[in-house]
């Protein structure tokens, strides 16, 4: 966590948490989702706008963490800002050379502690900082190294994933909605 984000919260240790406003997809694309887009619908049918901003997107991988219920979020000074996943807190990038070294979306080079195929055929690896789906790019890749003996997947459904690797795909879905007036 970068310093400037553990004085912010220091400083103002009360700030309420943000839902619903940062979506991640399945190629590790970070989206922002206003109040139009939010409205429209969950993610990722709604995505809103693609972040593009290099520096605004290191900043969120720097200070990208889960909490104690497994909700994903973005330490954006004294508030969390807590992350809607299309698949899986990670995407995969695999090196194309004879190691199939793994690396996260956020840039953090990982050990492959398993291999799983889903029943729409979507390939995820384990990791010991969490379940993510291997990039749509590198699924060449990733087959070469299942033919190779490198790693052997397990079939599993993907509505099993989220409870199995202790991650929440939507921290919005989970809070009270807000009471109507009649």
């Amino acid at each position: 966590m970068d310093d400037i984000v553990k004085q912010a919260l220091a400083k103002w240790p009360n700030v309420p948490h943000c839902y619903g406003w940062l979506g991640l997809d399945a190629r590790g694309n970070w989206y922002m989702r206003d109040d139009r887009t939010q409205a429209e619908g969950s993610f990722p049918a709604a995505k809103g706008s693609m972040l593009r901003h290099e520096k605004l997107i290191d900043f969120i991988h720097r200070n990208y963490d889960r909490d104690g219920e497994g909700q994903w979020f973005f330490q954006n000074g004294p508030q969390r800002v807590y992350v809607e996943l299309e698949a899986a807190p990670f995407v995969w990038r695999i090196a194309d050379d004879t190691g199939f070294a793994v690396t996260a979306h956020t840039g953090q080079a990982v050990e492959v502690s398993g291999c799983l195929l889903d029943e729409e055929g979507r390939l995820y690896l384990a990791a010991p900082i969490g379940l993510g789906l291997v990039h749509t790019q590198d699924v060449g890749l990733a087959a070469n190294a299942i033919e190779q003996g490198v790693w052997t997947p397990e079939p599993v459904r993907s509505a099993d994933l989220p409870q199995r690797f202790g991650h929440v795909l939507s921290p919005a879905a989970r809070q009270p909605v807000p009471a109507t007036k009649p």
